[in-house]
């Protein structure tokens, strides 16, 4: 039987989980080990989860642990048969019975397809904390207008299908980008406008990048309704300072277009400062869509799908009495709601432990070593690019990835035939740039520096020969 299907979903690419990725799926049935630096995926590389976030996860899953820590805890106060350490502390144990007694109907039931209020209401005094001045912003965030979402990508989902109406309606992503926008993109049938951040400026941009790409598209008869952002950046890990932010505002502003502000990488920047298009926004009338997640960051729980949507300036639909939100709510209705694990996770995101209570240090403590290892295995990932012919990385180091340009490849040959070879020579699972987008007659690939430091130390000498060998044969 053959059915003929949604050609532009054949057409959809998706180079993190595509070809590369797949081969190392076969290599590993034939017995080779592979170090998976293709995606995002902390735990699959051994991260450890926030022991706050799991303790409150677990007792909320099985409400029946909370009485039986209640009693461990007096048995250990009242003898010597277990020490109160190994226990759960009462802040942990008392958010859960808060958190269930608000749920009410607990975690294995349908909640409002927006996302608890209670939860939306966390997520903007989260908001409010992170951009504001004493405790306030200019505007302050609606929780009527935040969605609790199935991770980041959903939002953006939501977003990008409501805004393309036409096969002539586009979007302005940046190149290189993360593929969820282009494929949601093609997925609509409708177009892609591509903006090119410099490179060699360390993936920066100013007005006249943006003015060119709308006026080509412009002239080619598309109508640009959107500006895609993403900050800091996946794949370069570019961290935007607070001028180009602002640019961006001031463009869309003059060009009607909203923005879609990618931030889920808002924890990664490594000591830089992280300034968010809400932050920056004010009272500007620009419509806005903001997302962040559970995913990055370093919490790193990606499998439990928890983020969120904030919607500021929400635009009025043609024709009707409607706006986006409404629209938006009709789509998270058709979902029901989101998964509620990824419910807690969120609430659990915007709630960290308070410096008074007992979880707090080993909350800091394990923040800390996560987001210091991180910058410390990037770092030598990018010293044994030093060591490679023709191979450069450019900017600073944010997200959870390094995309160096391959100046040096064999005639003929391409990243993705460069990052095939790396796979089978040393079992490294990268991307190739052009899974991403890259300025044409360039070459690069993109790395995730998540597996252990021990594995990245032991490695990389192999990369180096590999790569020096393969450029120079």
């Amino acid at each position: 039987m053959h059915v003929a299907v949604n050609q532009n979903i054949l057409e959809m690419e998706y180079a993190v989980r595509g070809p590369i990725p797949q081969r190392a799926a076969e290599l590993r049935k034939e017995g080779q080990t592979t170090i998976p630096c293709n995606i995002g995926n902390p735990h699959a590389l051994g991260q450890k989860p926030i022991s706050y976030y799991r303790q409150v996860l677990s007792l909320v899953e099985d409400p029946s642990l909370i009485a039986r820590e209640r009693r461990l805890r007096t048995l250990a106060i009242n003898t010597e048969a277990i020490a109160k350490s190994d226990l759960i502390s009462d802040y942990v144990i008392d958010l859960a019975e808060s958190y269930l007694a608000k749920m009410e109907a607990g975690t294995g039931a349908y909640t409002e397809s927006q996302g608890p209020a209670f939860i939306r209401e966390s997520v903007a005094a989260f908001i409010d904390r992170r951009d504001g001045l004493g405790g306030s912003t200019i505007v302050p965030s609606d929780p009527d207008q935040i969605f609790i979402t199935n991770g980041a990508s959903e939002g953006a989902k939501y977003v990008i299908d409501l805004l393309l109406a036409d096969q002539r309606d586009g979007i302005m992503i940046p190149i290189p980008q993360y593929p969820l926008y282009s494929a949601a993109i093609k997925r609509c049938g409708a177009v892609q406008v591509n903006y090119y951040p410099d490179e060699e400026d360390g993936w920066t941009f100013d007005r006249a990048v943006l003015e060119d790409a709308y006026e080509k598209a412009e002239q080619e008869g598309v109508n640009v309704k959107g500006i895609v952002v993403i900050n800091p950046g996946n794949p370069t890990g570019a961290v935007l300072d607070e001028n180009t932010v602002l640019e961006v505002i001031a463009f869309a502003r003059e060009k009607d277009l909203v923005i879609i502000a990618d931030e889920v990488y808002q924890d990664n920047v490594y000591g830089d400062k992280f300034i968010s298009f809400a932050g920056a926004l004010g009272a500007e009338p620009v419509p806005l869509f903001s997302l962040h997640s559970m995913s990055k960051g370093f919490y790193g729980e990606c499998g439990h799908r928890g983020g969120y949507l904030e919607i500021r300036n929400s635009p009025r639909v043609a024709g009707t009495d409607l706006s986006f939100t409404d629209l938006i709510f009709k789509q998270a209705s058709v979902n029901i709601c989101s998964n509620t694990v990824g419910q807690l996770l969120m609430y659990l995101m915007v709630n960290p432990p308070t410096e008074d209570c007992e979880p707090y240090r080993q909350f800091m403590a394990e923040k800390r070593s996560i987001l210091e290892t991180l910058q410390e295995k990037a770092a030598l990932i990018r010293d044994a690019f030093d060591q490679m012919d023709g191979v450069s990385c450019f900017g600073r180091t944010g997200a959870m990835y390094l995309f160096p340009r391959l100046d040096k490849l064999p005639a003929g040959k391409t990243d993705f035939d460069y990052c095939i070879k790396l796979l089978e020579r040393t079992g490294l699972c990268t991307v190739n740039g052009s899974g991403f987008g890259q300025k044409e007659g360039t070459q690069h690939l993109r790395i995730a520096f998540l597996p252990p430091k021990e594995v990245i130390e032991e490695v990389m000498p192999e990369w180096i020969r590999f790569h020096n060998e393969y450029v120079n044969s």
